[in-house]
């Protein structure tokens, strides 16, 4: 599942495409049937990543993009947000079963459902995140980033440069009356 460049706008209903950025702020694209092209300011306007959200859970937190890899493989239908929410928590506890239950309200259980309708019909839903391989036994192994070349360190014995060898400081000509 790849979720990069998806991202929930604070104080906005719904997902938004990260398309650019420019001095005023984010440029957004709605991830709904409208399409409608946003920019939002940078000074007041927070951004979450999909791929940076986690969940509370008893022992430590759940990630966003796991429990959406859990309702894509529920049996059955996934219910709408406006379903009772006695039927989202026992959906949850079926995708996300070491969530924490007091944290974990049921406001957000329909945000991540309304999430989850909104992103299963996109291509990202399906495809896999740049950056991870498949093993041949079939689990996914993280693609290990390649160190960056340091530069060549300065020998002990080397000279730092002499006064002589920096640039000379500009003169100032002053403009002297009667000459």
């Amino acid at each position: 599942m790849n979720l990069r460049g998806i991202v929930a706008v604070s104080g906005r209903p719904g997902l938004f495409k990260l398309v650019g950025q420019n001095k005023a702020g984010y440029v957004l694209e709605s991830l709904d049937a409208q399409k409608v092209k946003i920019v939002t300011s940078i000074s007041n306007t927070k951004l979450a990543s999909l791929e940076d959200i986690t969940i509370y859970g008893e022992d430590e937190d759940l990630k966003l993009v796991d429990v959406l890899a859990n309702l894509a493989a529920v049996k059955g239908d996934v219910p709408d947000a406006k379903a009772d929410p006695a039927v989202l928590k026992k959906l949850f506890l079926e995708v996300a079963p070491s969530h924490d239950q007091e944290k974990v309200y049921a406001s957000d259980m329909k945000k991540i459902v309304t999430w989850f309708h909104l992103l299963k019909e996109l291509p990202l839903f399906t495809e896999e995140t740049p950056g991870a391989e498949v093993a041949a036994d079939g689990a996914k192994v993280e693609e290990k980033a390649e160190k960056k070349v340091k530069a060549t360190p300065k020998p002990s014995n080397a000279k730092a440069p002499s006064k002589t060898a920096q640039p000379a400081k500009k003169a100032s000509m002053t403009s002297k009356k009667g000459v």
